[in-house]
This record gives C-alpha cells, sequence and structure tokens, in this order.
C-alpha cells in the first residue's frame, strides 16, 4: 500500500478551511471567510495570498458603496487540488482498499 502524499498548500487548517468553503460557495467576500474561519485578518490575508500564489484561488478586489471589498473564488486548479487532497487522505483512511 501506498500513502499519495498531501498537498502542502491545503494541509494548513485554514488553508483548507477557505478552500472547504470556497468549494460550497464558489466565492465568498473575505469577511465572510473571517467569520466562518474564526482568523484574523492578518493570519487569513496571508493564507489567502499563499492560495492565490498557488493559483488555487483568485482575489478580485473592488470597491462597494466607497468601501473596499475583496473577493476570493475558487479557480478550477483549485478545485482539482482540493478533490485530489480529499482522495489522498481517503487513502489513509483505508489504507486496505
Amino acid at each position: 500500500m501506498e500513502f499519495k502524499e498531501l498537498d502542502p498548500i491545503l494541509h494548513s487548517q485554514l488553508r483548507l478551511a477557505v478552500v472547504s468553503l470556497l468549494i460550497g460557495v464558489r466565492e465568498a467576500e473575505f469577511t465572510f471567510l473571517k467569520e466562518k474561519t474564526n482568523a484574523t485578518a492578518g493570519n487569513l490575508s496571508v493564507q489567502i495570498n499563499k492560495l492565490k500564489d498557488a493559483g488555487y484561488i483568485e482575489v478580485i478586489k473592488q470597491f462597494s458603496n466607497n468601501y473596499p471589498q475583496t473577493i476570493c473564488k475558487i479557480t478550477k486548479k483549485g478545485i482539482d487540488a482540493f478533490e485530489a487532497y480529499v482522495h489522498a487522505l481517503q487513502s489513509y483512511m483505508n489504507p486496505g482498499g
């Protein structure tokens, strides 16, 4: 039995939480992600940048009613990486089968 390597980008709890949320909603505002993950703005910002640099999410900065707004969108690469990660995890949970 060979265990699949787990994606180091998704193996961080906060990055995995962000991608999991985005899988469900496709795109979300920074404040929504901050609320749902209970992360500090600074930490969330750093982790979002790591996901963006990996190509897993797209970050759109815009203004809404004169307030800055950051939208995070899951990419095809992000969806594929998440599915591969889940598949790899399953191999750990069922090593015999």
